[in-house]
């Protein structure tokens, strides 16, 4: 695991550099999660690396969504599992998937009660809420709207290493309805995206767990070695 170098204070006053690890463990951030609260999840640096903000849809209130599109790209989307979608009648946007990592976006949606125009905190929080809610049925949601789910693997990350699958996982390794809401990250001052060390830094100024792609992979081929996740067939690939 990367370690990091950080200032320790002494009992005289002074410091002193140490070396910790970079990542927290796949365990505690499960428990964060559980908890109801953000993730930064990074992938590879040879791919998108980028980290996101992840967290189960069921746990994201209007405050949480706001404070989300605060200090990301404000494009927030929704990894769900293929048959809560398929439940909900979202289909893939378009038949022939031209973007760069093939992101499997569906057709967008807003919650057709208690919404205004779809976009507020407010309004996108709750379509969040509401699609990881079993008692929904497809005609409570309006099409197009501000919400953009994307259609996750079978397979999770070990079928395809993105934040969608990720975000899917997490959801299921925490016992949560297999939907999340996740959104890249960016830079405050020009709004480029932030890469693993300024990741690492929001993560640990705003107490949040820090964790990888890879390492969720390593954890689940470990913990599942031989059930599903192995033996699932590779789908739609996406984020």
């Amino acid at each position: 695991m990367p370690m990091q170098q950080v200032e320790v204070p002494t009992q005289n006053g002074t410091s002193k550099a140490k070396y910790v690890d970079m990542f927290d463990s796949i365990e505690d951030s499960i428990a964060a999660f559980s908890r109801g609260e953000f993730l930064v999840v990074l992938d590879s640096t040879d791919r998108e690396n980028e980290g996101d903000l992840v967290i189960a849809a069921e746990d994201l209130t209007t405050e949480k969504m706001a404070w989300m599109v605060k200090h990301t790209s404000g494009l927030v989307v929704a990894p769900m599992s293929a048959p809560l979608l398929e439940h909900l009648a979202l289909p893939q946007m378009v038949a022939e998937n031209q973007e760069s990592h093939c992101t499997a976006f569906t057709v967008s949606c807003d919650y057709g009660y208690n919404t205004t125009t779809g976009i507020s905190a407010h309004d996108r929080a709750l379509t969040c809420r509401k699609l990881a809610d079993p008692s929904v049925t497809a005609a409570d949601f309006r099409r197009p709207g501000h919400m953009f789910p994307l259609r996750a693997v079978g397979g999770g990350v070990i079928a395809r290493p993105g934040h969608t699958e990720a975000g899917v996982d997490f959801c299921k390794l925490a016992g949560k309805r297999e939907v999340s809401a996740i959104c890249e990250l960016v830079r405050p001052d020009d709004g480029l995206m932030m890469r693993r060390d300024e990741c690492v830094a929001f993560a640990r100024t705003w107490g949040l767990k820090v964790c990888t792609i890879e390492a969720l992979v390593e954890y689940l081929k470990k913990k599942n070695a031989g059930s599903v996740y192995m033996g699932c067939r590779v789908g739609i690939g996406n984020e």
